[in-house]
Order: C-alpha cells, then structure tokens, then sequence
C-alpha cells in the first residue's frame, strides 16, 4: 500500500537536511492527495469482504504494527449471518437480529475494519481515517495532526476525515 505512504513522504519531505522546513501544523493547511487513499466501499465490506480489505492494507501497517493481527470472516449462509473475528473480539456485521433497513451493515463493516486496524496503530502516532462514506467510501492514515491540517483546508465537513463509530445514521462521518 504505496499509496497511504505516499502521503506521510509528501508531508515528512524527502528533501536534503538543509532543505527541511519546519512545519506548524496548528496553523498549516494540507490537501489531501486522493490518490494516496485505498478504495473501500462499505458496499463490498458489509458484503464479507472485510478480509479483503484488511488485507489490501495490511502492507502499508507493516511500517507501524510488527505483528499484524490476523482477521477471520464466519460466513453462515443459512442463518444469514456474517460475523469478523479479531484477536478477542467478535463483530456482528449482518444477522437477522439486527436492523438492516438503512444499510446499518454498512456502517457496522466500515466502523469493524477502520477499529480492527486503528486498534493494533495504537503504538503509532498514526491512524486510519476514513474518508467519505458508503460506496465512495476509502481510508488514509494521517496524524492526528494532519487530519486537523486537512480539514482547516476543506470546505464542507462531509468531506473531513474521521474515524467511523457505530453511531446510526453517520457512523462517525461529519455532517452538516
């Protein structure tokens, strides 16, 4: 995942000492390069493609996580069920106990996958941030500092980076 480091090396710089800049981020602003981000589309998540996913960025962890943590999909297609294992946590992502009527599975897959990576980043000054939502869904790991920087250099809060909750109807996302 060349591309989530892309952004760290454009922001750390690759220039030669002299030419280092010190950076304020309190009062910098930072466009994000979306290019740099990895499609997601909580679409496919909620459709047991979590593994997937997780393992589509799991090159870009190694830098930060030393051992990543392994991801186990429990598929029952007669119950209708699709359930994410994760060291000793269990995620419900569809069941027929749960609603579903305003892609609730959706917003429940986003939130499992951005937890299951920003859980084992806790060492890191890093995170990954979701950017977007549902099919325009995609992940970027940011600072907590570059994600400040990015959303004083974006207009609408819907656009903002964030990290996905569990909270229906926006799961984390900004809004007006």
């Amino acid at each position: 995942m060349e591309q989530l480091l892309a952004l760290r090396s454009t922001v750390a710089g690759d220039a030669p000492a002299d030419a280092l800049i010190c950076l304020n981020w309190s009062s910098m602003k930072l466009e994000l390069d979306y290019s740099n981000a990895v499609n997601l589309d909580a679409e496919d998540l909620a459709e047991q493609g979590i593994a997937k996913a997780y393992q589509a960025v799991l090159a870009a962890l190694s830098p930060y996580v030393a051992h990543p943590a392994v991801v186990k999909e429990i598929i029952d297609d007669e119950a209708l069920s699709y359930v994410v294992r994760c060291a000793d946590s269990e995620y419900v992502i569809c069941s027929p106990a749960l609603p579903d009527d305003q892609g609730q599975s959706w917003g429940r897959a986003t939130h499992t996958l951005f937890k299951i990576i920003n859980d084992q980043l806790s060492e890191s000054d890093y995170k990954l941030y979701a950017i977007n939502g549902g099919n325009d869904l995609m992940g970027l790991l940011l600072t907590d500092s570059e994600c400040e920087a990015a959303r004083r250099s974006l207009g609408h809060k819907e656009d903002w980076p964030y990290i996905p909750t569990l909270e229906h109807p926006w799961y984390g996302q900004n809004h007006a």
